[in-house]
């Protein structure tokens, strides 16, 4: 076997990270998801009651943006399998994207002077292509930088769920206070305002942490790895089997999340007639990081595709437990809690997995593409899975005749409610097929490991 690193040997390469990096490289994804889970979470919402489009063009919008996705991952991937700084090869890519991905979500929800609808429709579909592929370029790196921290699958699971941690942080931020806030800055009668300033707020935050991860962040050895050509890049997903099932489950998972969080909003305010509950369900999803503290435990009793599948099982009976518990307000946040914590379950190992799947990638190719493979295993998963997961309610809720700012008429209720509990719950049951193949791969895990680790030790 040969292999397109170089490196000292595999003593050095496992190095444990100190615990005050383990936080700072929370901290890129609690600024990703700071900003980004505004978008995930409130996008759809913010462009039929704030913005002014039909439940129709914006999810539209939410659609085509994806298919750009298709295109900007895999190039975000080979750009960073081809740098080469003195600060690494994923690292300097915190510090470039921090500003322009800030700069775009701010723009994406901030209402231009634009009084033409069909204008004002092109500029948001836009705003939120380049605001996507800005957030590619940023979050890339937060995965692919991992393999390179680190080669001792122990830690990274260790260093993942701070990452998890940390998004979720982010996540809390801001699906809990970004609506009070834009509400209180814009009142009532100015709501354009009040989002545009209250997201400009976390932006500068966003920006501060992402410099502060950078300037803590250490590569190893990154700059013994020679360049690959792009060919290359896309060899190291030949006959990877587990990579290709990890991004299959990811883009399922994220489907139905972003099903569940873009209709929460409307389920909240018309279902439940009662608007004051958007943030506070949404602040009390931050329980899901209970889930994601958890994960090295159950990974250690189930492994890693057990524990993904326990994940969405959570997340299911919960789905079903807010279905049945409608009435029952105190019951449906317990309920809505139990989904939650499976959530957090399911989404902690994706990246950690697709970490291994590099590792796979190059016991099985021989070339080590962790840019090019995590880009389509993470940023490229999110933003499909997030598109396709905010279309599809979208139109369902469209169908049932859904019209925003008015009194829902029963049969658009009943759509509303079919997107929030059923859309997200077979979504999820979908999730699981694809971890039951999967755990045959986990099985080789060590081997590829152990082999890699010799290789490495021969080459040095």
């Amino acid at each position: 076997m040969h292999t397109n690193e170089t490196t000292a040997p595999a003593t050095a390469r496992s190095m444990n990270l100190p615990f005050r990096r383990k936080v700072t490289y929370a901290f890129t994804d609690l600024s990703g998801n700071l900003l980004y889970c505004i978008i995930s979470s409130y996008a759809l919402y913010y462009f039929t009651e704030v913005y002014g489009l039909s439940v129709g063009a914006a999810g539209t919008i939410l659609l085509v943006a994806r298919f750009f996705d298709g295109f900007d991952a895999p190039i975000w991937g080979i750009i960073i399998d081809h740098t080469r700084t003195k600060w690494g090869q994923s690292r300097p890519w915190f510090l470039w994207m921090a500003a322009p991905f800030a700069l775009f979500v701010w723009l994406l929800f901030t209402v231009p002077p634009i009084s033409d609808p069909t204008a004002r429709t092109i500029y948001a579909g836009v705003i939120y292509v380049l605001a996507g592929i800005s957030y590619t370029g940023m979050s890339t790196p937060i995965t692919s930088v991992l393999p390179n921290l680190t080669s001792d699958t122990n830690d990274r699971t260790v260093a993942n769920t701070f990452r998890m941690v940390g998004g979720n942080i982010g996540n809390f931020f801001a699906v809990t206070f970004i609506l009070p806030l834009a509400t209180k800055i814009g009142g009532a009668s100015n709501s354009r305002f009040g989002w545009s300033v209250g997201v400009g707020i976390y932006a500068v935050i966003a920006v501060v942490l992402l410099v502060i991860a950078f300037v803590d962040m250490r590569e190893q050895n990154i700059t013994k790895i020679k360049p690959i050509t792009i060919r290359e890049s896309f060899k190291a997903a030949k006959r990877n089997w587990p990579w290709m099932l990890i991004v299959l489950a990811n883009c399922i998972f994220w489907m139905g999340l972003t099903a569940r969080t873009s209709t929460l909003p409307y389920f909240a305010q018309y279902n439940l007639n009662n608007k004051n509950l958007i943030s506070t369900l949404n602040g009390i999803s931050i329980i899901q990081v209970v889930g994601m503290a958890a994960v090295p435990f159950l990974v250690r009793y189930m492994h890693k595709f057990g524990s993904t599948i326990f994940g969405f099982a959570v997340a299911i009976v919960g789905q079903i437990g807010l279905a049945v518990s409608t009435g029952n307000l105190a019951l449906f946040i317990v309920f809505w809690c139990v989904s939650c914590i499976g959530t957090g379950i399911a989404c902690s190992l994706f990246f950690e997995m697709v970490g291994d799947t590099v590792d796979f990638g190059e016991w099985r190719n021989n070339v080590r593409a962790s840019g090019f493979l995590t880009a389509i295993g993470s940023s490229f998963c999110i933003k499909m899975g997030a598109g396709i997961g905010a279309f599809i309610p979208a139109q369902i809720m469209n169908a049932f005749g859904y019209v925003d700012n008015k009194a829902q008429t029963a049969t658009s209720l009943s759509g509303i409610e079919f997107s929030f509990i059923w859309v997200p719950l077979i979504i999820f049951a979908l999730g699981i097929l694809p971890m039951v193949i999967y755990r045959y791969f986990e099985r080789n895990e060590s081997k590829v490991t152990a082999d890699l680790k010799a290789c490495h030790a021969i080459g040095a």
